[in-house]
């Protein structure tokens, strides 16, 4: 067995001095536009830090300001774009003095800055640089010992390397040099050096200085992510960096790489866009494994979740090491769970992992390893020779050589990364510290990672728990939902979607879209998703429902706001009412084929005006009409607005066969941009092949009002042909009539229903107080018992709340119908 770490141990002193030679490759190219951010990133290799910057003096020299960064967003550690020189902070005491600055944990929450440290504990190291303006290199690491000393000679000798940048040119200088670029972040117009026109096959003489004229030669998918850069809302003072794409008259797109950062203006002047843009190509030649490193950092720097990690380090390891299998696991308690394999196919893998274990992917107890085990304990990255007798469940990954990487992260073990080779592999100095090196950082990225995907996980809970489980049956429709949560970092929480059964074969289809991807989004959508269920049933009319949903969120006194369409649905007529609360508006697919977008009268957003109209807006739906609502992740794009979606969408829906929901919803979110949350409400109305027969009566507050609602009923029993129960039915009428004009004030109405051999009789009246059925009844009591007999009369009976009362009801079953 041979241990890469003893022989680390034994080179430890070769350290700086392998950092020397980096450092002497890269200051060799002074032309390099790169040369400062490559830099750097010798800190990261060399100096096990999580994150590496330089601050160079403002034009007035009164601050230290970012110019250049590399490692994990420095918003983790609550770094300033800026300091002032004058100030009392780390990296001012080091440009002032020309000394080091060195703190741990304790000094930084002692600090003037405290309140912006994270709970995190790190240690900050601020050198001063050399140049005309001088400056602070600054780096942070979240080792727990802190930074030793090979770590403060290497923090030395990058310092020493960094010049302070060129100050950036203004919008009035004269011609850039040819690879670079700055753009003014007000006007949109941009100063762009030869090369970069040539890149993009412009003619000099052609070019407008519009940014928009650049944009609009790039490949429209990657439109997205250079907006983000070049619009000034998305970016804060430091570094940003991406490929994209262009377009050529002939042949593929041209791959070019961008690097900039924003800077401040200045008094009077607008912050401005600045860097540079290479043919990507020409960067992708063969590395050295130190830049191998580098490459790895950064990409564990933008690396978001668990599975990113892994990925990042199949990519950095196994075409460099030639290896045949690389698997990464996470350690949780005893156990661990293997996140990503490469390649991904079960049989590529030990048989004991897909027989003994639970998936394809293991999740398995440590003590299973004994081998692995010893190494996670040890925490020292071992490698085994082929020959070497191992346990089968290792055997199997490597049979021509295994090595076994614990990832170490925060002061304890994040996971471990298994290499294995088919055929024998002989390991030279080389791939052993390329081995070192990348396991610190990806043990490192793992712990965050880790912490990422538990609040992404536990917002996707948040938002699966306030959802529907499942849609309820309809008498004479059909409705089919879909929800796809957006895929970039957390982004979960905004739309949701409802349906609502309501009395009289009514039913109410919501569909909304809270402002912002968060947890608070999240639980806002589940408050506002109450809120609507509980006015509607209540019995409100669709603009109350949404009215009162609106002063709820107003009284709130958040600062998100939501949008919101309600569609009440009377599936016996086949009639609708459309409230909308700047939210689009529902597509309507006819029998025929054709499609319609009701172009309802819409209202404000909910939470933004107190007292805000919702005006109500009839559809008519035939048998066979299909109702589609959708949120504005699905029809909105950078490649075209929302008229544009709109119109797509309503061309799907033409096109879709009806009959089948499921399918149709699945087709309609094939083309769905995961930027953003999706929902999808879709309903079907059949009509009913069996409607109620209803009838109505005011009762007004008479003498002689009870006989009147007994005439009523008497008279429609008659006409329905029901003979046999009416004493039963005009004796429940009596008593529920009864009660409500002895108990309560205002108006009452009593509705018959008949359907399906039972017949409802339902009382309705301003009063919100139940009937309460008396317990026991002396023969002395004067009242009471009229709940008791409606009971005794009735198959079932009950109170549903309707707007501003209640209604009670009672079903009698029919035996004969003439």
């Amino acid at each position: 067995m041979t241990d890469v770490v003893t022989e680390g141990d034994a080179e430890r002193g070769t350290r700086t001095l392998r950092a020397e030679t980096a450092l002497k490759t890269l200051t060799a190219d002074a032309e390099s536009p790169d040369r400062l951010r490559r830099i750097l990133e010798q800190v990261l290799v060399f100096a096990r830090a999580s994150f590496a910057a330089v601050y160079t003096p403002s034009g007035d020299g009164e601050a230290l300001c970012l110019v250049e960064s590399a490692g994990v967003p420095r918003t983790l550690y609550g770094l300033r774009d800026s300091y002032p020189v004058s100030g009392r902070s780390p990296l001012a005491d080091a440009h002032r003095s020309g000394q080091a600055v060195w703190l741990g944990p304790r000094e930084l929450a002692e600090g003037a800055e405290s309140r912006r440290v994270p709970s995190r504990e790190f240690f900050l190291a601020a050198l001063p640089v050399r140049g005309d303006g001088g400056g602070a290199l600054v780096a942070l690491s979240d080792n727990p010992d802190g930074y030793d000393t090979d770590d403060r000679a290497c923090l030395e000798l990058i310092a020493d390397a960094v010049v302070s940048p060129v100050p950036t040119p203004s919008a009035e200088g004269g011609e850039l040099p040819s690879g670079e670029f700055s753009l003014a972040m007000d006007s949109g117009r941009v100063e762009v050096g030869d090369d970069i026109l040539e890149l993009f096959g412009l003619d000099p003489a052609d070019f407008d200085g519009r940014v928009e004229t650049l944009l609009g030669l790039t490949v429209p998918e990657d439109l997205p992510s250079l907006m983000s850069v070049v619009e000034a809302d998305h970016m804060s003072i430091g570094e940003r960096e991406l490929e994209f794409r262009v377009l050529q008259p002939a042949g593929p797109p041209k791959w070019l790489r961008l690097r900039g950062r924003l800077v401040p203006g200045g008094e009077g002047r607008p912050a401005r866009l600045v860097g540079t843009v290479a043919d990507a190509s020409k960067l992708r030649s063969d590395v050295t494994d130190v830049a191998r490193v580098q490459r790895l950092a950064a990409a564990l720097a933008i690396a978001g979740t668990v599975r990113d990690v892994g990925k990042a380090v199949v990519t950095a390891l196994r075409g460099p090491l030639r290896a045949d299998r690389i698997a990464l696991a996470e350690l949780e308690a005893d156990r661990l769970v293997v996140t990503v394999l490469d390649p991904p196919e079960p049989e590529s893998w030990p048989e004991l992992w897909r027989t003994e274990w639970r998936t394809e992917w293991p999740d398995a107890p440590v003590r299973a390893m004994p081998t692995l085990a010893a190494a996670l304990r040890e925490g020292r990255a071992q490698i085994w020779p082929a020959g070497t007798a191992l346990e089968p469940a290792l055997a199997e990954v490597g049979p021509g050589g295994l090595a076994v990487l614990p990832l170490p992260g925060a002061g304890r073990m994040a996971g471990a990364c298994l290499i294995g080779w088919d055929t024998p592999h002989d390991f030279g100095p080389d791939e052993r510290a390329l081995l070192t090196a990348s396991a610190g950082l990806a043990g490192q990225a793992l712990m965050r990672a880790r912490a990422f995907d538990a609040e992404h996980e536990l917002v996707g809970m948040l938002q699966r728990q306030l959802l529907p489980r499942r849609l309820p049956r309809l008498p004479g429709a059909e409705a089919v939902a879909r929800y796809l949560p957006s895929t970039a970092g957390l982004e979960l929480g905004g739309d949701w979607y409802d349906v609502i059964p309501l009395p009289d074969n009514h039913v109410a289809l919501v569909i909304g879209d809270v402002q912002g991807h968060s947890a608070a989004a999240a639980t806002l959508m589940g408050q506002m998703r109450t809120a609507l269920r509980a006015y509607a049933a209540e019995g409100h009319p669709p603009d109350v429902v949404v009215s009162h949903s609106n002063r709820l969120l107003m009284e709130l006194e958040t600062d998100l706001f939501a949008t919101c369409c309600y569609v009440d649905i009377d599936l016996e007529e086949g009639s609708a009412w459309c409230v909308r609360a700047g939210h689009l508006p529902p597509v309507l697919r006819h029998p025929d084929g054709s499609t319609e977008t009701a172009e309802a009268e819409g209202g404000p957003p909910l939470g933004v005006v107190t007292q805000a109209d919702f005006p109500m807006y009839p559809l008519r739906l035939q048998p066979g009409t299909l109702v589609a609502l959708t949120t504005d992740g699905l029809v909105e794009s950078t490649e075209a607005d929302i008229d544009e979606g709109m119109d797509r969408f309503a061309r799907e829906l033409a096109v879709s066969d009806p009959a089948h929901l499921g399918l149709v919803a699945d087709a309609l979110l094939g083309n769905a941009r995961r930027s953003d949350d999706v929902a999808l409400l879709l309903l079907r109305y059949d009509g009913m092949a069996l409607r109620p027969l209803r009838e109505s009566w005011t009762v007004w507050r008479l003498p002689e009002a009870v006989r009147h609602a007994r005439r009523f009923t008497r008279r429609t029993l008659r006409a329905w042909g029901v003979t046999e129960e009416q004493d039963a039915v005009l004796l429940v009428v009596s008593e529920l009539v009864t009660n409500a004009l002895v108990h309560t004030d205002g108006r009452v109405r009593l509705d018959l229903t008949l359907v399906n051999h039972r017949l409802r009789v339902a009382v309705a009246d301003a009063s919100p107080r139940s009937p309460i059925k008396p317990t026991s009844i002396g023969w002395e009591a004067t009242g009471g018992r009229g709940i008791l007999l409606v009971e005794a009369m009735s198959v079932s009976w009950g109170t549903v709340p309707v707007s501003g009362g209640k209604q009670v009801w009672s079903e009698i079953a029919l035996v004969r119908i003439k």
